[in-house]
């Protein structure tokens, strides 16, 4: 797909309508220019970073460690299964 945009006075850009929906934007969506390999490449943003949803899932901090107490029983289950004769 080739398509053109031009600069404004302004130094503004409008994003064609069809790039707009194969990136699944709209009014509100972000954008990111990325240089790679002497090329602008569009990325759409997320709306969240990982952090994020982080600070949601865990908002006091991550849970503390518990150990499986079914991992042994896994382990040795595994060893017995594979053991060589």
């Amino acid at each position: 797909m080739n398509v053109r945009s031009k600069i404004t006075a302004q130094n503004q850009v409008s994003v064609p309508a069809d790039v707009r929906k194969d990136l699944g934007i709209g009014p509100g969506s972000s954008i990111e220019w990325v240089k790679e390999d002497g090329k602008v490449v569009v990325k759409r943003v997320g709306k969240f970073t990982i952090e994020d949803v982080h600070k949601a899932a865990f908002p006091n901090g991550p849970p503390p460690y518990v150990a499986d107490p079914r991992g042994e029983g896994v382990r040795a289950y595994m060893r017995k299964k594979h053991a060589r004769d």
